[in-house]
C-alpha cells in the first residue's frame, strides 16, 4: 500500500462550548510521517482538537492546513483522513470486507479495485481470511484491527486515533500498540494519537504533546518530556514524580521550601525561584542523600517501590532493583546524583 503522507499544521485554534473553553488557542506542527501523540487528562481539549483537525467541529477561530493548503472549513468526507474511534464505529450488519471496502464504496472505486485493496489492508492487519465475518464473531482486538484496516485502506493523507485501546484488556492493548507503530512505521503515515495513558504515549510516539485546560503545556521528544519536562504539570502528568520547590541560593545549588540544600547541575539564576523534579528510579547514591523511614514498600516484579518519609518534612516515592522488601518502619538512607536532579 502506497503512502502519500501529509504534514499537517494547526495554528491559533479556538473552540468554545458555551462558557467551556475546549481549545485556548492551539498551534501545532507535524511533520509528514511522524507520529504525534497527544496526551491528557479528561477534559484537556484532546478529543476536542482532533474533531477540528477532522472535521467533525467547526473552530471558532484559527485554521487547519494539510500540505499547505487551508481544509478548515472542509467537509469530513473531503478531507482524506482515516479516522479509528475508541469503539470501533463498525457497522453490525456488515461483514468484515464489507466494513473495510466502506470508504471506498463512498468514493466510487471499482469493484475489482476494491477487492484487490481491501484484500491489502486486511492483510496489513493480519486478519486474511476474516472478510467473511460479522463484527460480532471477532474478538475486541480484531474489532480493532478492522478499524484500523478501513482507516487505512483509501490510502489518506492523516490517520486520527482517539483512545482506540481504551477498551482493551492491558496485555491486548500492549500488543496493539506495536501493532499500530509497526504499521505507521510501514505506511510512512502522518498519525495523530489521543490518549490520556502516560506510558502508552512513551511507547507509541515520534513525539508528544501534553494538553492541559485547552492549551499545550509542552512538545517535545518522549526522552525529553520525561527527562526534562517544561513545568510542575507535565512533570507530574507524565511519570511518577517527587516534585518540590525552593530558590537558588547559589551556584549549583537550591534551598527548598523544607528548608533542606540540594546540590544540583542544573545553570539557574542565584535568586530564582525554581521547580526540582526527582524521578523515583533516579535514586541510589548520590552526592544528595536522604535518610527516611519506611512507611510503605511495594513489589513490583522488576522492581520495588517504597514511599519514605524523610527529614525536614519530605516525603520521597523511590524505585529500586528488584529484591527483599524493607520492613515498614524501617529506616533506610539512598541518594541522588545532581546531575539526576531536573530544574524547572
Amino acid at each position: 500500500m502506497a503512502s502519500r503522507s501529509a504534514d499537517l499544521r494547526v495554528e491559533g485554534l479556538v473552540k468554545r462550548f458555551g462558557e467551556v473553553v475546549a481549545l485556548d488557542g492551539v498551534s501545532l506542527d507535524i511533520a509528514s510521517g511522524e507520529l504525534l501523540t497527544i496526551l491528557g487528562p479528561s477534559g484537556s481539549g484532546k478529543t476536542t482538537l482532533l474533531k477540528v483537525v477532522a472535521g467533525f467541529e467547526t473552530p471558532d477561530a484559527g485554521s487547519v492546513r494539510v500540505d499547505g493548503t487551508d481544509i478548515t472549513t472542509l467537509p469530513p468526507a473531503r478531507r482524506d483522513i482515516g479516522m479509528v474511534f475508541q469503539n470501533y464505529a463498525l457497522f453490525p450488519h456488515l461483514t468484515v470486507a464489507r466494513n473495510v471496502a466502506f470508504p471506498l464504496e463512498m468514493r466510487n472505486v471499482g469493484k475489482a479495485e476494491i477487492e484487490r485493496r481491501v484484500a491489502e489492508a486486511l492483510e496489513l492487519v493480519e486478519l486474511e481470511g476474516y472478510g467473511r465475518r460479522l463484527p460480532r464473531q471477532l474478538s475486541g482486538g480484531q474489532q480493532q484491527r478492522v478499524a484500523l484496516a478501513r482507516a487505512i485502506v483509501f490510502n489518506p493523507r492523516l490517520l486520527l486515533l482517539d483512545e482506540p485501546f481504551g477498551a482493551l484488556d492491558r496485555k491486548l492493548r500492549e500488543t496493539m500498540q506495536l501493532e499500530v507503530r509497526r504499521l505507521q512505521r510501514r505506511l510512512g503515515l502522518t498519525t495523530i494519537f489521543i490518549t490520556h495513558d502516560q506510558e502508552e504515549a512513551l511507547v507509541l510516539s515520534d513525539r508528544i504533546a501534553v494538553m492541559n485546560k485547552g492549551s499545550i503545556e509542552q512538545v517535545a521528544s518522549t526522552t525529553e518530556i520525561y527527562e526534562r519536562p517544561a513545568n510542575d504539570f507535565v512533570a507530574d502528568f507524565v511519570g511518577e514524580s517527587n516534585i518540590f520547590h525552593g530558590t537558588v541560593t547559589e551556584v549549583g545549588s537550591v534551598t527548598l521550601d523544607s528548608g533542606r540544600r540540594l546540590l544540583i547541575a542544573h545553570p539557574a539564576s542565584v535568586g530564582s525561584r525554581v521547580g526540582v523534579l526527582m524521578r523515583p528510579e533516579r535514586f541510589g547514591r548520590g552526592a544528595n542523600s536522604f535518610n527516611g523511614e519506611v512507611k510503605e514498600a511495594v513489589y513490583l516484579g522488576s522492581s520495588i517501590k517504597l514511599r519514605l518519609a524523610c527529614d525536614a518534612g519530605m516525603e520521597l516515592i523511590v524505585r529500586q532493583p528488584s529484591g527483599a522488601l524493607p520492613a515498614i518502619g524501617s529506616r533506610i538512607s539512598v541518594g541522588i546524583e545532581p546531575e539526576s536532579i531536573h530544574v524547572f
